[in-house]
């Protein structure tokens, strides 16, 4: 309820009449006049509330009345009339019904009470009440309130005394109060004109008005009183104290500085009056210097001392000063702020520095003072360096804390804090960690603990010393305190001034953005820019004053905290102002408070160069502080941290481990916290953060992962990282950070990030020297963020791909192999990551960029080593798998690096390339440039080429052929592809006036992709290994069959001669050089085949390969090929190689040389247009197309057709050609080309070898000669009308010499058939074929081919001679079948020759002679060339030899066809018998007949009986010839020749036992029958009648005579031997001899007794008849078979026995 209202008005009327009527009766008795003052007071106010409305008003005016009952109840002295009083005095002020002049009276009254010590708090209240509630009270009657407020403090009563203190603060507070609400009042209006300057009457306040003037002169009489002086205004004060007079000036100009501002007369009372007066009652402390006895002293103790209570208030003073009124007094803050520097020295007194500390921190938590001091002072020149000196001062203090002065030495002070090493002294106790004890916080540095207590709270100064107002005597300051407040201090400074900056600075970045796209004034711009120009000096400034001393401190308190909130704060502090340096660009400070966390985060003494060369730098800039260096302190020892991890330190050379402490963690996650969130103003010293978060991974053992994320890993060798579970939980946050750190620098602008990387390169290099010759783990830190920043900064990757990739590529050259991988791992990744991107704009649009991305891919193929090629191709593979349809221009790029395999590179690596070819090939051709494809090709040869492996080479051949199919497919479209590039090629070559350089230039440019197939597929087909060769060369040659009617026909020369001829070269000149060293095993436990085991060998199969290959296409191609002009040439190329082939010294290639031989001969004459299948069928065109082409003839046009090859062919405007009809004709040079080529191999590979019994000389084999025979009839066909006796002599040398030749032994089992069997060998086969097929020849052709026959006789004849005299090959031994090793066993003992069985040969060609001449014998020159004698002399051979020949059959087959042979010729010769053409034939005949039928060869042991008997019927047969043929012509025969076979009859009747059967068998052995013969032709033409000369009569007898005398011989010397040997038998041979004998007789008796008697000669039975005594003797002889031959032999004499006439009934003889 206000005091205005009616009822607070009504309220207060009735309390004053009940006071007064209270005062009334109190009077009553003893003060009348009183009473009767209340009375009529009553009766007043009753008065007034009657008359007046406004009843306060009223009363106001006449409260002089009103109050004075009251006032005289006062005077009573009555303390319970003095109590009422005074309260009923009170609830009129408090209704603001006083007037001035009550006012008045009520001060007069009250100081009469306080003069006479009565009711002195009612007093008190009493005045403070009149003061507060009206403004009544001015000038004197104010001072004079105030004395007594004053007067009352300084009583002797406590409660009185503290309620006065009150009452005068509340008071002096009411004065001010009542100033500012008058300065309030009078706002509006104009100001008075201002007093003038320098006035020194100190009362001139005539300026002032009421209120203000009283604030003043109360203000100015303060000053005197603390001063000591008399005041001016506050008469009647009698005591004052200098500590209450502080504190209320203190009050004063702490609450009301606007007066003090506003009013030029308040500053100059502050300058003139308050600051002179602390100076002066500072000087007791400055002077002031602990350990300087004060007794000593001259000057008065009491004065010198520093006395607590008033300093204390000094520094409160000084500190609002500062606080308020800065600006006015510049000069004097800055003695101040120098004087509360000093107080901080070691040489005061502990509490003093305690106060000072204090103040310091109220000044610290006010940064935009702290700034004024350095706008003030630091940037003056000749000023002190005052905000410097503070920050110092403040370290120097903290510093010195930890410095215990050494007993009695003073100047140990002194001494630079925390600068010696040395000092590792630990204390002996620990600080528990655990166990349920807190630990207190503290700091602790070499042995000085200093706990730590809370002293405030963050950003407010709440000082305990400095509020110690009623201390007298300096207190006692707890341990820590001050190194509390001084830390909170550092602190909050920090905290302050980064914050302001901070927000300044945001604020003028606001204003630049908001700015930037106004257009400015030119002269806005320049206040714009000027503002900040300055504002940026005063932080960078403030910034360098500074950090020394703060960066000093710092580090001291870093390594001293044990308490982790402690730590915590440190740490923000030195990240703030790094961050802060980096903001406003100071590199030093910024690298310097760096460089203190990356000290802290690793344990103390690690030797990171990194670090201390910065630290050196930062030394020499130190500043130095009242004579100590501030410096970075290095880290003591740290004994009483808490241990949770051990770790490899990362040097090169192998320690000790280190540990790390749980306070390293904390400041990793500082450095963390830095690098995460001011990336962007680190600069150059990302390399500082970064170095020292790789040690301290590497000390905690985490490794990279996947994307270059880090995570816990074990070490590899050494003691093993030891984690406590503290550290273990604590990992994954830090390696998470750590991701996120590098994850955050997509926010950093483009040069921060190129700070980053260029860190995180240099620190790579570090490690790379590091990692050098050891195969210890390397520390792949630098890698691994390489790899997360390039992946962040993805949207971005073109300014940071060069230097990332130029660095990720030295990496993977790296000897030491986790480095090398981790490289080629980022390398990949950022690859594929960046080939993933969806880039704007995107790749396909961007070339530049796709082949920037691409571009490190390809460098990783100069890196040698294996490993990272395995990587590059992996990445290659994945892209393929994820970009393969995209990668457009990066094609050669890719292909490239898929193609740089080489040999040493190892099978894996090799494998992975070729897969990666391999999907290329299957799945991307279609999306390549057709340009590329030639590439394609490249690399697939070069697959084929490698020699690792090689399933990889055979497989890369079947991907030629795969492309050979997609260029066959796709032939149109890759063709126009191809022509639009060589175009614009083209153009460009004309440009620059160069030629087009590409290979096959001519030929068109999808010609030459073929070409650029054919090519690479002839490397391979010489590749050193023949599986290879296989491969390429049936691969080779199905392309160019199935696809080569694609090319042009200028093309086709290419393919013949740079392709398959220099082919055949190539593989010529291999074969011949290959080695014949045998080749133990193909590797592994692969059996090599016994014809492939040497080089040569397997070159063989090569050239066979390659040579049917090329004849192959010689024969389908022949049309296209023959268009060529140089066809013949060709040809005889063609030829040359066979011929070189065929003369090869390995079979399979001469057999094969000779089959490609019969191929090309196969391309016979061309058949007649009508009946030939269309040309492309002839070429292997798939069916298909080859319907719409029905042979057109040469005079229709081509009908039209899509088929590929026509369409490629009007492409190219020609259509493809047919031969002319009229052709054929000209083959005939080919024909005899080839005849050449023929007779040269025939003549070369039958040639015996010249040198003697060498094993190793090289025979044809048979198969081989039986195909080169066999050509001949094919050929023949071609060139028989020009086929002269020169060319049959050549044939007939070589056919003679390819039967000559012998076969290995090793071969013979598979050729020869077994020696028994009577078959011809293929080889003879031919052989007879060949002249078989002359003869024919001959026998169909015109008469001048008849001379031939001779030689064809000749030639059989000569084969004939085989039979018993097998031909020599040179001169190297040949054996018997029979006897020669088959060397199964001993299966690489070198083979022995076996010569063939050449008898069925032999017979078969002596068949061929019977016939032939039976078919000729009547030809003119087969009688002149005496063809019947040569027969004869060559059937006389084994005719002689007979039993001797090697086969029975042998001249079993002679005689017959001897006797056939004379059948038809001896008519011959008897009709040419005139001629003398067969002269010489006779002798030749009888020898033949002698030779058989007296052979000198004894017939086998074993011939049984019956097979004798057969052999003696063809004796018979001969000799009845003889009868038939010869004797009854004998007038035709020569003389000499009849005699002859008459002497041979004669021989044959007696003399034709054979001397080896057993007596058993001797009557049938002895050859009776052919003697019977004989003798019977020889009685016969010798007793016949018709003797025709009397020679032949002669001839006769005399065989008869002659034959007698041997008889009587034999039988002679039989019976002399037979009685001389007595009882032994006679040898065997006479025994038979002489049964022979006997069966001569009896057969001779039996023919004497045929014959007619006319024609017996006397004589001849005088003969016989004188055999008979001889026989007659031998009657006594032993043996039972003579014995029986006897009997037989005298049976015939009886005939004889006759009785004797007498000689005249006979006569004479």
């Amino acid at each position: 309820m206000s005091t205005t209202s009616p009822e607070a008005v009504k309220k207060l009327l009735e309390n004053m009449q009940t006071d007064l009527r209270s005062l009334s009766m109190e009077c009553k008795k003893k003060f009348p006049p009183v009473k009767e003052a209340a009375e009529s007071g009553i009766v007043k106010i009753k008065t007034i509330a009657a008359r007046n409305t406004d009843i306060l008003t009223a009363l106001k005016e006449n409260s002089s009345e009103v109050v004075q009952p009251f006032l005289m109840g006062c005077g009573t002295k009555e303390p319970k009339i003095t109590q009422l009083c005074l309260a009923a005095i009170q609830r009129l002020m408090s209704h603001e019904v006083v007037s001035e002049a009550a006012a008045g009276n009520i001060i007069n009254m009250l100081w009469q009470l306080m003069e006479n010590g009565l009711e002195e708090l009612k007093l008190l209240q009493t005045v403070l009440v009149l003061l507060t509630t009206n403004t009544v009270v001015h000038d004197e009657v104010l001072s004079k309130a105030i004395v007594l407020c004053f007067r009352l403090h300084f009583t002797k009563d406590n409660i009185t005394n503290n309620t006065a203190a009150a009452t005068v603060r509340q008071v002096v507070t009411v004065v001010f109060e009542r100033m500012v609400a008058e300065d309030e009042r009078f706002k509006g209006m104009a100001e008075q004109p201002p007093a003038i300057q320098g006035n020194s009457n100190r009362r001139s306040v005539s300026t002032l008005r009421p209120s203000a003037k009283d604030a003043y002169m109360l203000f100015q009489d303060l000053c005197q009183l603390v001063n000591a002086d008399a005041p001016y205004w506050l008469v009647g004060m009698t005591e004052m104290t200098r500590t209450f007079g502080l504190e209320l000036l203190e009050s004063v100009l702490n609450d009301f500085p606007g007066v003090f501002l506003q009013h030029q007369e308040f500053s100059f009372l502050l300058k003139e009056r308050v600051c002179p007066l602390v100076i002066k009652l500072f000087s007791p402390n400055i002077k002031f210097r602990q350990g300087s006895g004060s007794g000593s002293s001259a000057s008065p103790a009491p004065v010198e001392k520093p006395y607590f209570p008033i300093c204390m208030r000094l520094l409160r003073v000084v500190s609002v000063l500062i606080k308020h009124f800065y600006s006015l007094l510049v000069t004097e803050c800055e003695i101040f702020l120098s004087l509360l520097v000093k107080f901080l020295d070691g040489e005061k007194p502990q509490w003093l520095r305690a106060v000072a500390v204090e103040s310091v921190h109220r000044l610290c938590v006010q940064p935009h003072l702290l700034r004024s001091f350095c706008q003030s002072y630091d940037m003056k020149q000749h000023s002190t360096k005052v905000f410097r000196d503070i920050v110092n001062a403040l370290g120097s203090f903290i510093q010195s804390l930890f410095i215990v002065p050494s007993v009695g030495s003073v100047s140990s002070t002194n001494t630079p804090a925390g600068l010696s090493l040395s000092g590792s002294y630990s204390p002996t106790w620990m600080v528990g960690t655990g166990g349920g004890l807190t630990t207190q916080a503290a700091f602790e540095y070499r042995g000085t603990w200093i706990p730590l207590m809370t002293v405030s709270v963050q950003g407010s100064a709440k000082a305990t010393y400095l509020e110690m107002l009623d201390k007298v005597e300096p207190p006692s300051i707890p341990e820590g305190y001050a190194m509390s407040v001084a830390f909170s201090a550092l602190l909050d400074l920090v905290r302050g001034i980064t914050s302001m900056i901070e927000r300044e600075l945001a604020k003028e970045e606001e204003a630049v953005a908001r700015g930037g796209p106004e257009p400015i004034g030119p002269a806005h711009t320049d206040t714009l820019l000027q503002e900040p120009r300055e504002s940026q000096q005063v932080w960078e400034e403030m910034v360098n004053a500074c950090w020394c001393g703060l960066l000093a401190a710092l580090s001291l308190l870093l390594d001293a905290s044990t308490d982790e909130t402690a730590t915590e704060n440190i740490l923000k502090a030195e990240l703030t102002m790094a961050s802060l340096c980096g903001r406003l660009g100071l590199v030093t400070p910024r690298d310097a408070f760096i460089t203190a966390i990356c000290k802290a985060s690793l344990p103390p003494h690690y030797a990171l160069t990194a670090l201390y060369s910065n630290a050196a730098n930062l030394s020499n800039k130190t500043y130095s502080i009242q004579g100590q260096n501030v410096q970075i302190i290095s880290p003591s020892s740290e004994s009483h941290q808490h241990v949770v991890a051990m770790g490899q330190p990362l040097t090169s050379q192998p320690q000790g481990t280190v540990v790390l402490t749980a306070k390293n963690i904390q400041c990793m996650r500082t450095l963390l916290n830095l690098a995460h969130c001011h990336g962007a103003v680190l600069g150059t010293s990302w390399q500082l953060v970064l170095a020292t978060l790789q040690h301290l991974v590497w000390i905690l053992g985490l490794k990279p992962g996947v994307g270059g994320g880090l995570k816990p890993g074990r070490a590899v060798e050494g003691p093993s990282t030891v984690l406590t579970t503290a550290v273990m939980t604590d990992l994954p946050v830090i390696s998470n950070i750590l991701s996120r750190l590098f994850e955050s620098s997509q926010y950093l602008d483009d040069v921060s990030l190129h700070h980053l990387i260029n860190a995180l390169c240099s620190l790579s290099m570090e490690a790379m020297e590091m990692a050098y010759g050891t195969n210890k783990e390397p520390s792949l830190f630098a890698v691994a963020k390489l790899l997360e920043t390039g992946l962040v900064n993805m949207d971005r990757i073109e300014i940071l791909w060069r230097p990332l990739t130029a660095h990720l590529l030295e990496v993977c050259q790296h000897p030491n192999a986790r480095m090398r991988e981790w490289g080629a791992e980022a390398i990949t990744s950022l690859i594929k990551a960046g080939l993933a991107y969806k880039h704007d704009p995107p790749l396909s649009q961007n070339q530049r960029l796709h082949l920037l991305l691409l571009n490190p891919l390809k460098e990783l193929s100069n890196v040698l080593h294996a490993d990272i090629r395995q990587k590059q191709l992996e990445c290659v593979l994945q892209v393929l798998q994820s970009q393969g349809d995209s990668l457009g221009p990066g094609w050669p790029l890719v292909l490239g690096v898929i193609g740089a395999i080489r040999n040493d590179q190892g099978e894996s690596l090799i494998r992975t390339a070729f897969q990666c070819l391999q999907l290329v090939v299957t799945d991307f051709l279609p999306t390549m440039p057709c340009t590329c494809l030639q590439i394609v090709v490249d690399v697939a040869g070069s697959f084929g080429l490698q020699n690792q492996e090689l399933n990889i080479s055979l497989t890369s051949i079947g991907l030629l052929w795969n492309i050979s199919d997609y260029f066959f497919q796709r032939a149109e479209i890759i063709t126009e592809e191809l022509e639009k590039e060589e175009a614009i090629l083209l153009q460009q070559a004309c440009d620059k006036g160069e030629t087009l350089n590409r290979p096959f230039h001519p030929a068109p440019p999808f010609d030459c992709l073929w070409l650029c197939l054919y090519a690479k597929l002839g490397e391979l087909c010489v590749d050193p290994r023949p599986a290879v060769r296989k491969s390429a060369g049936q691969t080779m040659f199905s392309t160019i069959a199935a696809h080569g009617t694609l090319l042009q026909q200028p093309t086709w020369h290419i393919v013949v001669w740079k392709v398959l001829f220099h082919l055949l070269n190539c593989v010529r000149k291999s074969s011949t050089t290959a080695d014949k060293e045998k080749i133990e095993s193909g590797g592994g436990n692969i059996l090599i085949h016994h014809s492939r085991d040497t080089a040569e060998k397997q070159w063989a199969e090569t050239w066979v390969l390659t040579l049917a290959g090329v004849a192959r296409i010689f024969n389908t191609r022949k049309y296209l090929l023959q268009q060529l002009g140089d066809f013949f040439k060709a040809w005889e190329v063609l030829l040359d190689h066979i011929q070189s082939a065929a003369l090869s010294k390995n079979n399979e290639v001469s057999l094969a040389a000779l089959k490609s031989f019969q191929e090309i001969l196969q391309l016979v004459t061309p058949v007649k247009d009508s009946d030939k299948p269309d040309t492309l069928g002839a070429m292997d065109i798939p069916p298909v197309l080859m319907e719409p082409l029905t042979a057109p003839g040469p005079g229709r046009p081509l009908p039209r057709s899509d088929s590929l090859a026509e369409r490629l062919a009007q492409r190219y405007s020609t259509q493809p050609q047919l031969p002319p009809p009229g052709e054929e004709q000209d083959d005939s040079a080919l024909w005899w080309s080839a005849w050449s080529t023929w007779y040269r191999t025939g003549t070369e590979c039958t040639r015996p070898p010249s040198g003697g019994g060498d094993k190793l000389a090289f025979v044809p084999s048979q198969p081989f000669l039986t195909a080169l025979i066999q050509i001949f009839p094919a050929l023949y066909q071609h060139i028989a009308t020009g086929f002269s006796m020169d060319d049959l002599r050549k044939l007939g040398i070589i056919l003679h010499g390819a039967v000559s030749v012998p076969i290995s032994s090793d071969a013979s089992p598979f050729i020869l058939p077994s020696y028994t069997e009577a078959v011809l060998t293929s080889l003879q086969e031919a052989v007879l074929t060949a002249l078989d097929v002359l003869q024919k020849a001959i026998c169909v052709g015109p008469e001048t081919l008849q001379v031939m026959y001779p030689a064809i006789f000749e030639q059989l004849l000569q084969f004939v001679e085989f039979s018993c005299k097998p031909p020599q090959y040179g001169k190297m031994e040949t054996k018997h079948v029979a006897n020669a090793k088959y060397n199964q066993i001993q299966l690489f003992a070198p083979a022995e020759w076996v010569a063939l069985n050449y008898v069925p040969f032999a017979e078969r060609s002596l068949e061929v002679v019977v016939d032939l001449y039976q078919k000729t014998a009547c030809h003119k020159a087969v009688i002149a060339e005496k063809v019947l004698q040569n027969i004869i002399k060559t059937l006389r051979v084994p005719l002689g030899l007979k039993y001797a020949c090697p086969a029975e059959s042998t001249w079993k087959l002679a005689v017959s066809s001897l006797l056939k042979v004379l059948s038809i010729g001896l008519p011959v010769a008897r009709q040419q018998a005139s001629s003398g053409k067969f002269d010489t034939m006779w002798p030749k005949l009888a020898h033949a007949f002698e030779d058989f039928l007296f052979t000198k060869s004894t017939p086998p042991d074993n011939l049984s009986i019956q097979e004798f008997q057969k052999n003696e019927a063809i004796d018979v047969e001969v000799v009845q010839l003889i009868s038939t043929e010869i004797l009854p012509y004998a007038n035709f025969i020569p003389k000499e020749f009849v005699g002859q076979i008459m002497a041979m009859l004669n021989k044959g009747s007696i003399h034709s036992q054979s001397s080896s059967f057993t007596e058993a068998e001797i009557d049938i052995r002895m050859r009776e029958e052919f003697s019977k013969v004989c003798f019977e032709t020889l009685l016969q033409f010798s007793f016949s009648n018709k003797v025709s000369t009397p020679q032949e009569g002669y001839i006769s007898r005399m065989a008869l005579a002659v034959l007698l005398q041997r008889a009587q011989e034999v039988l002679h010397r039989y019976v002399e031997d037979e009685r001389l040997s007595g009882r032994c038998p006679l040898p065997r041979q006479q025994v038979t001899e002489i049964i022979f004998v006997l069966k001569a007789v009896s057969t001779l008796m039996d023919s004497l007794k045929k014959t007619q008697p006319e024609n017996v000669d006397g004589n001849t039975w005088a003969q016989v008849i004188a055999l008979y005594p001889t026989l007659v003797e031998c009657i006594t002889c032993s043996s039972a078979e003579v014995s029986s031959a006897l009997k037989e032999a005298l049976g015939p004499f009886k005939d004889l026995m006759q009785p004797p006439v007498s000689k005249v009934q006979n006569g004479e003889s």
